[in-house]
């Protein structure tokens, strides 16, 4: 262990502060953090919250719902994510439709949806556009080819969020975030820096031990100096600009709107919808799909684990009711979920 992560890990070990309560909205640190043992050698006054970094974990039960619509009801062939196949919706998961006939493909990429509907041209194929600005400009990729080859047969249903608006809604929730690293190679670092302004605190990481330890022991330190801060401490990844090819492709295909996130409620502005140029390839529309709110199971505290406001073992369904193997809540369902983790690792 070099100098300087050897003074973090000091950093971090002995502060003995206010309470402090930071975020994580990224799945996989919520993982990594467990897996290397840092929760665990965190201080009492330091609270790390598992915010809302899952795509899979934030989507509302009514898209859920609309997807199954499609499946049985329009007899469209869905292709998914797989952690997305064991989402309940209101009554049922697309696992649970597929049993009942749905025709469900998992996919490992957007585009292999749009092959899938170029080599399956007796199928009217429905991609579910799930996902953060990681994966948004691969999913815009195969609206964009599909006009382009004039196929007819494909469309998606889209479902894809920013997070900007999110750590608004959010604020309150932490004194600072620690900011996703794959995000942040899309929208780059101004972002941080307009939240700034609005008083919100953070630090884009990595993936490594050191480098939350690092990101942690920054955090301590800009916090006691009592004024708003953003620091790029994953700068071998995250450059300052972003990728502004990626950006301008969703640019292209998508535009602002509001959005549901599961269990926090509607967001302005911070979701993606199919631009009319590209209307064609809307599901929604193709098919007439009613906005429906969906009824997610009231004994979940998903949304309060999103929120901060209670910790997954909290829940009074977890580790009993709800596992990985039978979930109640999207958050135990995904591998990124925060749900998942404590139960994987807190066992």
């Amino acid at each position: 262990m070099n100098k300087q992560v050897l003074k973090a890990k000091q950093i971090v070990e002995n502060y003995d502060g206010r309470p402090l309560r930071i975020m994580e909205v990224c799945g996989t640190h919520t993982h990594e953090i467990f897996r290397l043992g840092i929760r665990q050698m965190l201080p009492e006054n330091i609270h790390l919250i598992s915010g809302p970094g899952c795509p899979v974990c934030v989507t509302p039960v009514g898209y859920i719902d609309q997807a199954i619509d499609l499946a049985l009801n329009h007899h469209c062939t869905i292709c998914t994510f797989g952690d997305l196949i064991r989402v309940p919706g209101s009554d049922m998961s697309l696992q649970q439709a597929r049993a009942k006939g749905a025709k469900i493909v998992m996919i490992y990429s957007p585009t292999d949806a749009f092959t899938y509907a170029q080599s399956h041209l007796d199928e009217d194929v429905v991609l579910l556009a799930v996902g953060f600005e990681t994966t948004t400009p691969v999913s815009c990729m195969a609206i964009r080819d599909a006009k382009k080859n004039n196929l007819t047969n494909f469309s998606a249903l889209v479902a894809n969020k920013t997070m900007d608006n999110a750590y608004l809604a959010l604020k309150d929730s932490a004194d600072a975030f620690l900011y996703p690293g794959h995000v942040s190679t899309i929208t780059g670092c101004q972002i941080y820096r307009d939240l700034c302004e609005e008083g919100i605190s953070g630090v884009v990481t990595g993936f490594t031990g050191p480098e939350i330890l690092t990101a942690l022991a920054v955090i301590i330190k800009k916090l006691e100096k009592g004024q708003p801060f953003f620091m790029n401490c994953y700068p071998r990844v995250v450059r300052d600009e972003g990728s502004p090819s990626a950006r301008k492709i969703i640019a292209s295909v998508m535009e602002p709107c509001d959005s549901i996130w599961r269990g926090i409620g509607n967001i302005p502005g911070s979701g993606l919808q199919i631009k009319a140029a590209y209307q064609d390839f809307d599901a929604r529309k193709k098919y007439g799909l009613e906005n429906t709110q969906g009824h997610p199971n009231p004994a979940c505290r998903c949304g309060d684990i999103l929120r901060g406001d209670c910790m997954p073992n909290e829940c009074p369904l977890f580790g009993k009711v709800c596992t990985p193997e039978h979930p109640v809540g999207a958050c135990m369902v995904s591998n990124e979920g925060s749900c998942s983790a404590f139960y994987k690792y807190m066992e």
